[in-house]
């Protein structure tokens, strides 16, 4: 039995989760979310409880039992307390700003970076004296929010060397020692 499958998602108060032939819609105050499951697996709403089970073990099956396990639970995690990503850019001169949905990047290229986000994220920019620029995305939606900071982080990927680029707020990277003067 998958040790992530059997577990039941608890479905917390302000949250209403609706299921449609192959179809789990969560509703909450963050917002509405919806995820279409494979019809073998099985997902049922009783005593405030969500539980997933599979109809036997094969391995298909048992891949689909944990995933869809852990995707619901997601969903119902975003629409009740809502996900929330700190971005940093580390270098100098690296500047962010944002008008509405619309970032504004300066990441040491020739020429400004414009990025447009999805209306399902909010964004805050921070700019402080001698502090790194930050970003701060909230959304409901966890996959959504993931793939926004992986485009962002994409734009200039933290090196190795001086430790310059986009990072997550907290993230360590891993520094190499460059180049030594050549002995005589």
């Amino acid at each position: 039995m998958s040790r992530i499958g059997k577990l039941p998602i608890v479905v917390p108060k302000g949250v209403s989760v609706e299921i449609k032939e192959n179809i789990v819609k969560v509703k909450g105050p963050k917002g509405e979310l919806s995820q279409t499951v494979n019809p073998a697996i099985k997902v049922e709403v009783e005593n405030g409880e969500i539980k997933i089970s599979r109809p036997n073990d094969d391995k298909q099956n048992r891949a689909y039992h944990g995933l869809y396990r852990s995707l619901i639970n997601n969903m119902v995690v975003g629409v009740s307390d809502g996900y929330t990503k700190t971005l940093e850019l580390v270098g100098v001169g690296y500047r962010v700003s944002n008008q509405g949905q619309v970032l504004e990047f300066s990441l040491g290229y020739s020429h400004n970076i414009f990025m447009k986000l999805p209306t399902e994220i909010t964004v805050e920019t921070k700019s402080e004296r001698n502090q790194n620029p930050i970003i701060i995305l909230t959304c409901a939606d966890k996959q959504l929010i993931g793939q926004v900071c992986a485009k962002i982080r994409s734009l200039r990927k933290p090196e190795p060397y001086k430790g310059k680029g986009i990072r997550f707020k907290g993230e360590v990277v891993r520094r190499k020692a460059g180049k030594t003067a050549a002995k005589k």
